[in-house]
């Protein structure tokens, strides 16, 4: 490590659970984020001003100007850009060091087998209850952590699924796809979204990552949070495995 990057993670390196060799790690990772609107800009900014070695970000849209409410790593200038070309730029200038890998298009299986065995860890950033359990079950397959944040209206949720454990639960063990009865039914173009809360969730998904690549703390492995920004009330809801999942169980047998 340079001195150049020991002043910008000092901070970071400075923390006694952290330090030198923790940011090594983090500066050596690959993260993937499928979906680069309020969850993934959040995420993105804070992973790339960490140091994470390299950013594979996925997303088929462009930017509009209903997006800069609250997808702050966009700009007025880049409206009619592809999302992942205008983080991409973003990016690169608020971290240099950090490579940025844009693809634009649906984050589809046949997109997804591509570069997930050659990430580290994923995050679902994505706004679809049908993209979410294909990045569910592909993290599932290839055996890689998976962060999971959503958020509508004023309310968020965030969890974390370590499919690297043979014993941690998948995000379908949580929410089975056969008892949900919500899927394509809401999202923010339709029922809007309070800025600030997608900030509080990519946040998270940002701090569970980096905790996850660094190996320190207790992540939310096994636990949903919820927040009612509104509200401010905030709530911890537990989960083990399904042994009848549909998408994990075959790999206790």
């Amino acid at each position: 490590m340079n001195d150049q990057q020991l002043m910008r993670y000092a901070r970071n390196i400075l923390l006694e659970e952290y330090g030198f060799e923790k940011q090594k790690i983090v500066m050596n990772s690959h993260v993937l984020i499928v979906g680069l609107g309020g969850l993934g800009s959040s995420a993105a900014m804070y992973l790339a001003s960490c140091g994470i070695g390299k950013l594979t970000l996925i997303d088929k849209d462009e930017v509009d100007i209903s997006n800069l409410q609250r997808q702050i790593i966009h700009n007025t200038n880049n409206i009619g850009m592809s999302k992942v070309l205008s983080a991409q730029k973003t990016l690169s200038s608020l971290n240099p060091e950090v490579s940025v890998s844009a693809i634009c298009q649906e984050a589809n299986e046949d997109v997804l087998n591509k570069i997930i065995m050659d990430v580290d860890l994923v995050l679902d950033c994505s706004d679809n209850f049908t993209t979410r359990y294909l990045i569910n079950r592909m993290c599932v397959e290839a055996s890689k952590s998976l962060v999971s944040g959503a958020a509508i209206r004023f309310n968020g949720q965030v969890s974390v699924y370590d499919l690297k454990q043979i014993d941690s639960p998948c995000y379908n063990c949580l929410f089975p796809y056969e008892k949900n009865d919500l899927l394509e039914s809401e999202n923010c173009a339709t029922t809007g979204v309070f800025s600030p809360l997608v900030g509080v969730i990519g946040s998270m998904q940002a701090s569970e990552s980096l905790k996850i690549l660094a190996n320190i703390g207790k992540t939310l492995v096994g636990r949903l949070v919820r927040f009612d920004l509104l509200n401010t009330d905030f709530k911890v809801s537990y989960f083990n495995r399904d042994s009848s999942c549909e998408v994990c169980s075959y790999r206790h047998k």
